[in-house]
């Protein structure tokens, strides 16, 4: 049995397993499985509030900056540097905005759904790169802002290298499980 075919077979099982699984095990340690999934829609409700202002802001600017030719001459004056490393430049919009914004990630992930398809190896990259990676530099204005801390000495560098490292990979992962 191949690996692909092994992984085939694994996805078709996870959800179901996951669907039934995660109740049953509330059940067996006696959680208040509905009260909790109640709480659960409630806070995610809020919280699709509270993004949205930043998710229309976010894909009205991509919006723009793709009408206006920006997003294309970008990904055509890089597309031979990234040729060597082998990252299409398609995908070239995430890496930039997934360490800024959680949001506007979600939204630029959408706006290549709707782009390429869902099944598109793109968005399977772009999706692999929102896993992957962190907003780092949201972290760093937020969180280490809300807790006093102002010299971030290494966390910024170590930041980068792991997006990097992240942002690559997941393009090369990508590209090695679905061709």
């Amino acid at each position: 049995m191949s690996f692909r075919s092994v992984m085939d077979l694994i996805a078709i099982f996870i959800l179901p397993v996951l669907i039934v699984g995660i109740p049953v095990l509330g059940l067996i340690r006696r959680v208040p499985v509905y009260e909790s999934f109640i709480e659960g829609a409630k806070d995610g409700f809020s919280t699709v509030v509270r993004l949205l202002p930043y998710l229309v802001g976010i894909l009205f600017t991509i919006a723009m900056f793709r009408a206006s030719g920006a997003m294309d001459y970008l990904q055509s004056w890089l597309r031979t540097p990234l040729a060597w490393i082998g990252f299409p430049p398609e995908v070239l919009p995430m890496a930039i905005v997934r360490p800024l914004t959680g949001g506007g990630s979600v939204a630029l992930l959408a706006d290549m759904v709707k782009q390429y398809g869902p099944d598109s190896i793109f968005v399977k990259m772009a999706a692999t790169i929102y896993g992957s990676t962190e907003t780092t530099f949201y972290v760093l204005a937020v969180y280490f802002g809300a807790v006093n801390i102002k010299k971030t000495r290494h966390a910024l560098p170590a930041g980068i290298i792991a997006d990097t490292c992240s942002i690559l990979l997941s393009v090369w992962i990508i590209k090695w499980f679905f061709r």
